[in-house]
């Protein structure tokens, strides 16, 4: 071999051109970036990444290490990396996040270190700009038929709209949001942030409750070329909803659900259901959630006598062949003010 070319041309050690050593040497295997931003939303906490929010759920601690790790460029020969990160805060809003490296580079051990300076930057993000910018892109009015919703339906829909906003936001939809819920006078306001949380919820609201629902959509601009609707989703509810008692032909009926007109209930006097349509009912005596507690005085045969719950006057009523109440117990009724009468519910 001739001599020139055995041997490394920058120490002399014995080489077919530079050795490992000095070639490790001679090459820039380690580099950080000099500064990062981190910007995130001082409201929600969310992070934004290039033009793109995304919700965080990682603490600080874990946080630091993602940023540190993405501002730290290896070379590719450089094999068996082990880095580790120290930070310090300089600032509220400046931290020094330095790494230690080591490993082989062409098989020769190197180790160094480089230094980062992380910026925090807030801003607010894109859900929580058109939050606080009142920006919606639906109502949805929850209303009922000849009646004002419950308590209940009110509730309901309420906690409706907060399930499918958490898991609409759970999916990626950031600004499938709840803006506001509003008690009106005949009804509930959701104010959501997009029409797909719109729909999704009115139609869970619907399924649970009962009803069905309408879109009103209305032209509010353009943008590139687009055009822009607010839509009002309606929801409907039946006149009559679960729970309700109600008069039949004289007989009392608990509603169970309804369906187009038709209402599926149970006959509180045979114990068994029935399906009648809603214009059939003669008129409504009160709801069971309503109901009140009596307690059971004495029991004669079909005869059940009960403690008015106001006035602890005794009362007799008939009883159902379906319930099983006992002597010094309680029992559910309900108070039929038209005719003085106590249905027993249960």
């Amino acid at each position: 071999m001739d001599i020139l070319t055995s041997v490394c041309p920058r120490c002399g050690r014995p080489s077919v051109g530079l050795c490992r050593e000095c070639r490790a040497g001679e090459t820039e295997w380690l580099t950080c970036e000099p500064r990062l931003e981190s910007i995130y939303c001082p409201v929600c906490g969310s992070q934004k990444r290039g033009k793109t929010w995304s919700d965080t759920t990682v603490d600080r601690e874990t946080l630091l290490q993602e940023i540190a790790a993405s501002a730290v460029h290896l070379h590719p020969d450089l094999r068996g990396p082990e880095i580790t990160f120290t930070f310090r805060d300089t600032s509220p809003n400046r931290t020094i996040a330095s790494a230690s490296v080591s490993g082989k580079l062409y098989g020769v051990p190197v180790s160094g270190e480089c230094r980062t300076l992380i910026i925090w930057r807030k801003e607010q993000c894109d859900r929580c700009n058109r939050i606080s910018g009142g920006y919606y892109e639906g109502i949805i009015q929850v209303r009922a038929t000849g009646r004002r919703p419950s308590l209940y339906e009110t509730e309901t829909a309420a906690r409706i709209a907060e399930e499918s906003e958490s898991a609409l936001q759970d999916a990626g939809e950031r600004l499938s949001f709840v803006s506001q819920i509003e008690e009106k006078k005949d009804g509930l306001d959701i104010v959501v942030g997009s029409n797909h949380i719109g729909q999704v919820i009115s139609g869970a609201i619907a399924g649970a409750l009962g009803g069905r629902v309408t879109t009103h959509p209305k032209l509010v601009g353009e943008k590139d070329g687009k055009r822009l609707y607010r839509i009002t989703f309606l929801v409907r509810l039946p006149r009559y909803q679960r729970g309700d008692v109600v008069v039949v032909r004289d007989r009392y009926l608990e509603v169970r659900s309804t369906s187009q007109g038709q209402i599926h209930g149970f006959d509180l006097q045979e114990g068994s259901g029935r399906i009648i349509k809603e214009d059939e009912i003669e008129r409504q005596v009160g709801n069971v959630g309503e109901a009140e507690d009596a307690l059971v005085a004495y029991l004669y045969d079909d005869i059940i006598g009960l403690l008015d719950p106001k006035t602890q006057e005794a009362v007799e009523c008939r009883a159902y062949g379906w319930l099983r109440p006992e002597e010094g117990g309680m029992i559910r009724v309900v108070r039929d003010t038209e005719t003085g009468r106590f249905v027993l519910v249960g």
